[in-house]
């Protein structure tokens, strides 16, 4: 018995089943690249509120010497404690700020700028940084806090994404 169908056979069969399977192969490999896009933009916001967070943190460190004078100043020794701290806790990094087992990082975060805009300062103090293209405002005393994040690709053809992330926040009385 001889399989014979219309013009073109199996050999069309054929053609349409290879060219169904390529193109499923790149649908899901489009797809994938997507969903990594997303787990990118994710770590970002992640990043970006882990900075926020050890800002603010720094922030509120005062010098309780200092405020005995009536004088409202950040202790620059607990701020940078109290940034490291929270860094480590939101991003899951151990001291050396390198990633813990489970963190979405694979990369040490790097802290490029940590600045203690104190009391005497006149205010409102403009902080221009070019270097990383930012510019805050400040009222009253506060901490200025760039660092340095890579995110990991899913896959190895393209390279780890790199963002300064940047928070500022100031003394709350």
């Amino acid at each position: 018995m001889k399989f014979t169908d219309r013009k073109g056979g199996i050999k069309d069969r054929m053609h349409k089943l290879l060219l169904l399977t390529l193109m499923a192969a790149v649908w899901t490999m489009l797809l994938a690249l997507q969903i990594d896009e997303e787990m990118s933009i994710r770590a970002m916001f992640e990043a970006k509120r882990a900075v926020n967070r050890a800002a603010h943190a720094a922030a509120q460190q005062l010098d309780q010497g200092a405020l005995a004078a009536g004088v409202a100043r950040i202790d620059e020794a607990a701020a940078a404690s109290a940034a490291l701290q929270y860094l480590q806790a939101n991003l899951r990094l151990d001291p050396s700020l390198s990633p813990l087992p489970g963190s979405m990082l694979r990369d040490p975060v790097e802290i490029a700028v940590f600045r203690i805009v104190n009391a005497d300062s006149v205010f409102p103090y403009t902080y221009r940084n070019e270097l990383y293209d930012y510019e805050v405002t400040l009222k009253r005393p506060g901490v200025i806090l760039i660092a340095r994040v890579r995110y990991p690709r899913g896959f190895n053809v393209m390279g780890p994404i790199e963002w300064y992330v940047k928070g500022a926040a100031e003394l709350v009385l």
